[in-house]
């Protein structure tokens, strides 16, 4: 008898046990992504080495919330595959993105089943010869992990949603601020809508609304810093937290690629159909109703008028921004034609004249030069227009070393060159300059100095704390914020601001089949 009870006892603990094992068997979820703007209307071309890809455990690194001992990182079994981000720039070749592409699947091949994906997008790359790649590569992680696996997507809000990226994710948000000093607070914000749907058992969300809005603007219209756009992305945080939403979105969209795709979109998730239609539509319609309201986030002018004003101008440090040729937005970095016109007024030309700092422009062969001919050496030499010689040819700097840095990750080496009274920042490969370190590393001082003209659209966070005044220059260039001088030919007419006085568009939202 007491041989039959102790086997019953064994036998209700195993069971136990069992029940209990299950309970605490963690989702296995991979992560992956591919991050760049790419701009169609630059002659640059991106190559695989820009996207530093991670692979495994380096996959980690870059965000906070995955750190080793993070409550994020204990809720799952983790299986990093490949994540690469590039700095933005030209269209990506295509040999670059099946090469990436092809690995990430491979190493997703390695460890399925999986119950989630974390996929990290930008959502504005451009490859030569093939349309909507952010669509393309979603497409084919679902033939490898299957429909039932869920993904969720974080994406910058100057991305473009295409029907079929849509059709493909499950869960998908992007920033809400711009600039985007809300970045991180996004990732994770995916990554934990995906473990809430998993570890609650509700799976997909039921409902998916997308739509298409036939606005296309620079992101320097619509910084959520002025109005209008700062009361339309104020009311997303609220839409998504309703009961019955699991999130919302807007995306501006990306105006420098001539795609069907590039658009403003609206897109909500979530279990209850009227409040996920409703609520698309509503963020639909605050976009679009004040469409003529966006308006640059700083006075413009062209570079002549900009120049005037801030020579003129007793507010120092006076920022000017160098947008055609802006690296963070797409364009090639090494248009000389700014530049160029700087040293050709004779108010730099001496010592003495207004201090400048220009950032910046590459120039590898000069860099060597000035290398060679070290700190306070002379240089006399050529730098720019190797990629983007539309405007401008190379231009000369014939002046005096002040500094020489390397091992940055961008340029990887930096010098700089005093030409009268400008300070030109040369680098061997282009590098976008954001924060004061970045200057000051180079023994610059942007805080005392008169002006600082950076390839640059709104200031981010840094510079913008530290300017007196501030133009945005509308300059030439691959992302020309004058969108009317661009080139379009393929992406869907009408469009406003291209098509000021086009009818009311059809705003309702088009729900999207779950796949399960």
């Amino acid at each position: 008898m007491r041989s039959l009870l102790s086997i019953l006892i064994l036998c209700v603990m195993l069971v136990w046990g069992n029940v209990q094992a299950q309970r605490t068997v963690l989702p296995r979820i991979a992560i992956c992504g591919l991050g760049i703007e790419s701009s169609t209307f630059s002659p640059a071309l991106t190559t695989e080495e820009a996207f530093h890809a991670r692979y495994g455990q380096d996959v980690f690194k870059p965000y906070p919330f995955f750190g080793v001992d993070s409550p994020v990182r204990s809720r799952a079994t983790w299986f990093p595959a490949l994540v690469g981000k590039s700095l933005p720039g030209g269209a990506v070749t295509r040999e670059a993105y099946e090469s990436l592409v092809n690995k990430t699947l491979d190493s997703l091949r390695r460890h399925l089943p999986y119950d989630g994906l974390f996929l990290d997008l930008h959502g504005a790359m451009s490859v030569v010869g093939l349309d909507d790649p952010e669509g393309d590569f979603i497409t084919r992680i679902r033939k490898v992990i299957g429909n039932k696996t869920i993904i969720s997507t974080s994406m910058d809000l100057h991305g473009n949603v295409s029907r079929r990226l849509a059709e493909n994710v499950d869960l998908i948000t992007c920033y809400r601020m711009a600039p985007h000093e809300d970045a991180m607070e996004t990732k994770q914000r995916a990554v934990v809508n995906l473990l809430q749907r998993l570890e609650s058992g509700k799976g997909k969300p039921a409902y998916k609304a997308w739509i298409p809005i036939p606005v296309l603007l620079p992101g320097e219209k619509t910084s959520t810093r002025i109005e209008p756009a700062k009361t339309v992305y104020k009311a997303v945080a609220p839409a998504a937290a309703q009961p019955g939403i699991v999130d919302a979105a807007i995306w501006v969209g990306y105006a420098w690629a001539d795609e069907p795709r590039n658009h403003a979109v609206v897109m909500v998730t979530g279990d209850d159909k009227q409040k996920v239609v409703t609520t698309a539509e509503k963020l639909a319609r605050s976009f679009w109703e004040v469409r003529k309201d966006y308006a640059f986030v700083a006075p413009t002018d062209d570079l002549k008028g900009s120049l005037d004003k801030a020579i003129a101008s007793n507010k120092h440090p006076f920022f000017i921004s160098d947008s055609g040729d802006n690296p963070t937005a797409g364009g090639a970095g090494d248009v000389t034609w700014t530049l160029t016109e700087i040293l050709a007024r004779k108010e730099f030309q001496s010592a003495d004249g207004p201090s400048l700092i220009y950032a910046s422009i590459p120039g590898p062969e000069l860099v060597e030069q000035a290398i060679a001919a070290g700190v306070g050496g002379h240089v006399d030499g050529y730098a720019g227009a190797k990629v983007d010689a539309r405007y401008a040819p190379p231009v000369r700097l014939n002046g005096t070393v002040t500094a020489i840095e390397k091992g940055d990750r961008d340029a990887v080496v930096e010098v700089v060159v005093k030409v009268g009274s400008v300070h030109v920042i040369v680098t061997q490969k282009r590098k976008p300059y954001h924060k004061e370190g970045d200057f000051t590393r180079l023994g610059l001082n942007p805080r005392k100095s008169d002006i600082v003209v950076v390839k640059i659209g709104y200031l981010e966070p840094e510079l913008y704390a530290m300017r007196a005044d501030w133009i945005l220059a509308l300059t030439p260039g691959g992302v020309d914020q004058n969108l009317e001088r661009l080139p379009y030919k393929r992406i869907k007419r009408p469009m406003f601001p291209l098509d000021k006085e086009m009818p009311t568009p059809d705003l309702s939202a088009q729900l999207i089949k779950v796949t399960r």
